[in-house]
């Protein structure tokens, strides 16, 4: 057999690996890992006199890739550039056709909106050409967020702190948190008082409780002066019932994920951060090992802002929930979703790829997490075609004294899409209230109990990841490839923290925030930067030239940026220390938090009378397995991370394997996972547990050692770990057997890129 005469490039091994699958022998499928060609790190790489020319050049440390490609380019009749489906995916194939010297005749551009055997073999059999529109809708917000980081960020090291970068996007996320947290201050609480009266029927058994309404219309009672004022208008009086009102009640299911609300439902229901929702989804839809399948892709192409669903996928649900809930579970055609105005629409909403793949059944071929996100992707999907929950509710009016106060309840009669799936709620879900007697217009009752309650307006609430998703989202800030990434880099910028799963800005947040608000408004502004999405996408479109764009923001820009170094010059802005309830054990004061040249750490705020300081250690999930204690994570003298006991030398417990918050179902001592990056599951390393898994199973990389010969090398695998134990440094033994170290050499190993991470190499721009 001769060699194949076609090549298809796609960014990631995992997803070659399930395109190859699916094309056979005449195909050959090879992976750039990410971009291989992209502005240079060390200057600003776009000539910003002469039309915004982008000097690209290939990523250092992918050469030998880079020369693979062209051979196999060169080798091949056909070349199809498969990247994702996005604005990214076809400036990645641009500068693939670029970079490898491909000729228009020879390049052909196809896209999977998901990874089935079906859209595979249709996409190869209907190529395209690139895509210009959208190359140049890349390029546009690559340069923009390149001139504003490289302009921008030298002007904070020199007025506010060395390493600190800015950046188009996030500096608006940043100005969203910190306008959030001024609004939390400035709220003024309101005072009011809400009053229920437990009444009992008088020919009748039974009681219910009712709740002040109002008198005529609706009222509020703003104190209580006027609580007491009604208590005592109904007092020894008898309520009448004035009005029974009974209706069914329908709702309908939420609509199918888009990138935003998938990142939303998954931070509420599985406590997920953008980030990882976005990492774990490319793998479900790049595709994997399914037991019984072989290398499938289970979900469709997961950024999108469209609520489109196909019909054959419509189709296919329904044929599923007849056959196993029944047709009266059933929508009872086609419930199509409309898609909000402005939204993109290039893709369909995220769901299943096979909606008969049910999460139980390919279970036991995921990680825990990818099991969870399944489920979330594929129970919404169906809640979607079928039928309506209904409910029956019922509402009381009772009056006495001319004040009138109601009592309401709904139950559930028919459970309809609910049985699979309910969405979360980001505020408290309305009280459904206890059952009520069969009352009847007329009927009298007595008050035998009254109760009043005061209270007070609460300030909104600070944004948790999901709700900062999806004020973005409403706001057009960003799109949906940039959330999680936005996000991501102002929290490892340290622009906001975590406080009980919110976020506040840090007091470097709200410096860099004010600075630029005073000298950058047009940066910092949620209309401008929304408008900007808007005109990347009229770029996009083919209605607006991408370097027109360029020079008329630029024109703004640099002259903001001219006024803000006159009017900083000689200022420098000191940022806050962040104090903990960590004691300075010499002198009693209160640790602060101080950055040095390797990182945070805790110093006295004494210095120079007190040089007291120590490191910062972070707390991990997770419990030792020998004593039972805390975990935390430290560093090796030679930067490496390893999770000890906190107990430290007391316990002498330490590991070089990551704890998790799952527990052994076994055993139930705490889950460690392998270091590194990419999908990691969890194993035990309780050597008495039948789930243990042995060091040399976890799949770290060993080296020979060098006197080696490869006839001896089966018999001494087993006496090479010790021998590489003792190269460990003696302050960090252990004496458990199951957590031996590992030899120094794995240590690598485990920061390389893993095979099913896609994103190495590709630019998610914030």
């Amino acid at each position: 057999m001769g060699k194949p005469s076609n090549l298809v490039i796609v960014e990631s091994p995992s997803k070659a690996k399930t395109i190859g699958r699916y094309l056979g022998p005449d195909y050959t499928v090879k992976a750039s890992m990410g971009h291989l060609r992209d502005l240079p790190k060390s200057k600003m790489g776009v000539d910003l006199e002469h039309d915004f020319t982008p000097q690209y050049i290939p990523v250092r440390g992918k050469e030998s890739l880079i020369k693979e490609l062209k051979t196999a380019a060169a080798q091949a009749d056909t070349v199809y550039l498969a990247t994702d489906p996005d604005r990214e995916g076809e400036a990645i194939s641009w500068h693939l056709k670029e970079l490898l010297g491909l000729s228009d005749e020879k390049t052909h551009r196809v896209t999977f909106n998901e990874i089935t055997q079906k859209v595979v073999k249709d996409s190869i059999r209907h190529p395209r050409d690139i895509d210009y529109n959208l190359v140049d809708a890349q390029q546009a917000r690559r340069i923009l967020d390149r001139i504003v980081g490289y302009e921008l960020s030298p002007l904070l090291w020199k007025k506010v702190r060395r390493g600190l970068s800015a950046g188009r996007v996030q500096s608006v996320a940043t100005r969203m948190v910190v306008d959030r947290e001024n609004e939390i201050r400035a709220f003024q609480p309101q005072e009011y008082w809400t009053l229920d009266v437990t009444l009992n029927r008088r020919e009748k058994p039974g009681s219910f409780l009712a709740h002040y309404w109002g008198e005529e219309k609706k009222r509020d009672l703003e104190n209580e002066e006027q609580t007491l004022a009604v208590i005592r208008d109904i007092t020894d009086k008898e309520f009448t019932v004035t009005n029974v009102k009974k209706a069914e009640k329908k709702r309908s299911s939420a609509p199918p994920f888009t990138t935003s609300t998938l990142q939303q439902e998954a931070s509420r229901k599985l406590g997920f951060t953008p980030r990882k929702t976005m990492m774990i989804a490319q793998q479900l839809y790049e595709g994997v090992d399914v037991e019984g399948e072989g290398t499938t892709g289970l979900i469709t192409y997961m950024r999108t802002d469209s609520l489109r669903l196909s019909d054959e996928a419509m189709a296919a649900a329904a044929q599923f929930i007849r056959s196993r809930y029944g047709d009266a579970y059933y929508y009872g055609k086609f419930h199509v979703f409309k898609t909000k105005a402005g939204a993109q629409d290039a893709h369909e909403a995220i769901r299943p790829s096979h909606v008969e793949l049910e999460p139980e059944r390919v279970r036991g071929s995921l990680t825990q997490d990818q099991y969870k996100l399944y489920k979330l992707i594929w129970s919404r999907f169906l809640a979607t075609q079928m039928a309506n929950a209904v409910y029956d509710t019922v509402s009381i009016d009772t009056e006495c004294a001319g004040h009138v106060f109601r009592a309401s309840h709904q139950s559930m009669r028919f459970a309809g899409f609910i049985a699979v799936y309910e969405e979360g709620r980001d505020d408290e879900a309305e009280a459904v209230g206890s059952p009520l007697p069969d009352l009847s217009v007329g009927e009298k009752a007595d008050a035998v109990k009254t109760e009043k309650e005061q209270h007070f307006t609460q300030p909104p609430a600070r944004y948790t990841e999901a709700t900062l998703v999806k004020a973005m989202e409403e706001k057009g800030v960003g799109r949906p490839s940039t959330y999680a990434t936005t996000i991501s880099t102002i929290e490892d910028r340290e622009y906001v923290t975590k406080q009980d799963k919110r976020l506040a800005p840090t007091p470097l947040g709200e410096i860099v925030t004010g600075l630029m608000m005073d000298h950058f408004n047009d940066i910092i502004d949620v209309e401008f930067t929304a408008n900007m999405e808007n005109r990347l996408d009229a770029v996009e479109a083919g209605k607006q030239h991408w370097k027109a764009l360029l020079a008329e923001f630029y024109q703004g820009f640099s002259e903001e940026l001219q006024e803000a170094e006159t009017a900083l010059e000689g200022v420098r802005l000191k940022v806050p220390e962040e104090e903990t309830d960590e004691v300075c054990e010499l002198c009693g004061r209160k640790m602060v938090i101080k950055m040095g040249r390797f990182g945070k750490f805790l110093a006295c705020p004494g210095f120079p009378e007190c040089r007291n300081a120590k490191p910062l250690v972070e707390r991990m999930p997770g419990r030792c397995p020998k004593c039972g204690s805390g975990m935390l994570k430290r560093k090796s003298k030679k930067g490496y991370a390893y999770y000890a006991c906190e107990r430290g030398p007391e316990c002498g417990f330490m590991s070089w394997d990551v704890p998790t918050a799952e527990d052994c179902p076994v055993c139930g001592q705490t889950m460690f996972k392998k270091s590194g990056k990419g999908r990691m599951k969890p194993f035990c390393i309780n050597e008495n547990c039948s789930q243990f898994l042995p060091e040399d199973q976890r799949g770290y990389y060993k080296k020979k050692a060098p006197s080696e010969s490869p006839e001896e090398a089966p018999g001494d695998s087993q006496e090479k770990p010790k021998k590489a134990a003792a190269k460990k440094p003696a302050a960090k033994t252990t004496t458990s057997k199951s957590t031996a170290k590992k030899p120094a050499a794995k240590k690598p190993a485990a920061k390389k890129t893993t095979a099913g991470k896609s994103a190495a190499g590709k630019t998610k721009e914030a």
